[in-house]
């Protein structure tokens, strides 16, 4: 079981009082300690109702974003990555942007050994747009090669 010390920056799990920020608020995002810093293991998350607008018309897009990232010492919480994920609702801008901007956000926010962040977005205009950013410290740049090569074959 974690210890009070181990969970002092999880603020928003189990608030009832959970604001939901309806623009941009990479601040929401929280972490707590990785316990197993020695194993390299994949965590990912899928969000499949992940919405934003388009810089030019306003239009709202519709996304899965899906995140791997191997962890180092600290991970993130995922309620509060559900309310950062939200905070894009208004958000402007274009799709990959969207991408990049989350794996850099949560780059600085974790050091991972490596992280990855995928964006379906829903046809618009009868195009599919399907961009794929990825992170890898000094060890994982051979696996940053190889996953980005995967992504031109969709092999998600």
């Amino acid at each position: 079981m974690r210890n009070a010390d181990e969970l002092e920056g999880v603020t928003l799990l189990g608030n009832t009082q959970t604001k939901y920020c309806d623009d941009y608020a990479p601040e929401v995002l929280e972490t707590f300690p990785n316990k197993h810093p020695e194993n390299e293991y994949l965590v990912t998350f899928t969000c499949p109702e992940f919405t934003s607008l388009c810089p030019k018309t306003g239009q709202p897009d519709f996304a899965k974003i899906i995140i791997n990232y191997i962890p180092r010492e600290k991970m993130v919480e995922s309620k509060s990555l559900k309310l950062y994920l939200f905070s894009f609702r208004n958000h402007g801008d274009f799709h990959e942007d969207c991408v990049n901007i989350i794996m850099k956000d949560l780059v600085k926010l974790m050091n991972p050994r490596y992280l990855e962040v995928i964006g379906l977005f829903t046809p618009r205009g009868g195009i599919s747009i399907y961009p794929f950013a990825n992170y890898g410290d000094d060890e994982h740049q051979d696996m940053v090669r190889q996953r980005m090569l995967a992504a031109f074959r969709n092999d998600f």
